[in-house]
C-alpha cells in the first residue's frame, strides 16, 4: 500500500491492513516490518485490542491443527528423511510430471523426439549458460536446489549414452561475457544441437521486473551463430 501511495508510513499502513482484516504480513528480509508498528497503533487507539485477537487467533489455530505445538514424536513426518524424499518412487513420479509437462511449440521434419538407440552414432552439442548450470534452472520460489539430484540437459543426455560435447558460450544467464569460438567449435563439429537459453532469478524474480523479452545479454547473437 505504501508503494501504490495509499498510505504514507509503515504505521499508516499497519493500521489500514490490520482493520481491513489482513493478519500476516510476508517480510522477509525486513527487519523493521510494516507490522512492527502495531503495538504502536494499539496504543495510540487505531487499532482495538478486541480487533488485534481477532485477527491472532486465525493464525494460531492454524498452526495448532498444523501440529506445530504438538510433541515431535506425534508429528508423522518427523521420522522422513532423504531415503524416502528422494526415493525411486518420488523420482520417478517427479519424471513423469516434467515429461507430461513438456510443451514442443514446433517439430520441424520430425527431429523430436530424439531416441535413445539412436543418440550413440550421433555426435550432439549441448551449449547455452542453461546446459548444464543446476543452480539457474530453478525459479522464483522454489526451494535451494541439492545438485546431485538434480539432471541438467547435459547430464540427462549424457547418462542415454550420448556422444555428448559442451560449451556454456557464457557462464550466467545475464551473458555479458560471451566466447564465440568455443561455441562454434563445439556446435561444428556436432550433428545435433541442443540450444538451452533463458532468464532465470539472476535476470527477473517478483519484484525484479523487465521492460521487454528479449534474451539478456549475448544469448540472442549465441542463438544466432549455433544456427548459422
Amino acid at each position: 500500500m505504501l508503494g501504490h501511495h495509499y498510505t504514507h508510513s509503515f504505521l499508516e499502513t499497519a493500521v489500514a491492513s490490520v482493520n481491513a482484516g489482513c493478519n500476516l504480513e510476508l517480510s522477509y528480509g525486513i527487519r523493521n516490518n510494516v507490522f512492527m508498528h502495531i503495538p504502536k497503533a494499539l496504543a495510540m487507539g487505531n487499532i482495538t485490542l478486541q480487533t488485534l485477537r481477532d485477527r491472532v487467533r486465525p493464525l494460531f489455530y492454524t498452526r495448532m491443527r498444523l501440529g506445530e505445538f504438538d510433541p515431535p514424536a506425534m508429528n508423522p513426518y518427523s521420522s522422513l528423511d532423504l531415503s524416502v524424499v528422494q526415493s525411486p518412487e518420488h523420482r520417478n513420479l517427479s519424471l513423469e510430471a516434467a515429461v507430461k509437462s513438456f510443451v514442443l511449440l514446433k517439430n520441424v521434419r520430425g527431429t523430436l523426439p530424439l531416441r535413445a538407440q539412436d543418440l550413440s552414432r550421433q555426435r550432439l552439442a549441448v551449449v547455452g549458460p542453461f546446459a548444464d548450470n543446476p543452480r539457474v534452472l530453478f525459479g522464483d520460489y522454489a526451494p535451494v536446489p541439492e545438485p546431485q539430484y538434480i539432471y541438467t540437459p547435459r547430464r540427462g543426455l549424457e547418462m542415454l549414452g550420448a556422444n555428448v560435447s559442451f560449451t556454456a558460450g557464457c557462464s550466467e544467464p545475464r551473458c555479458h561475457q560471451y566466447s564465440r569460438a568455443e561455441l562454434v567449435r563445439v556446435v561444428g563439429a556436432a550433428d545435433v544441437v541442443l540450444i538451452c537459453l533463458g532468464t532465470g532469478v539472476d535476470v527477473e524474480t517478483e519484484a525484479k521486473d523487465r521492460s521487454d523479452l528479449s534474451l539478456p545479454g549475448h544469448q540472442l547473437e549465441l542463438l544466432q551463430d549455433a544456427v548459422q
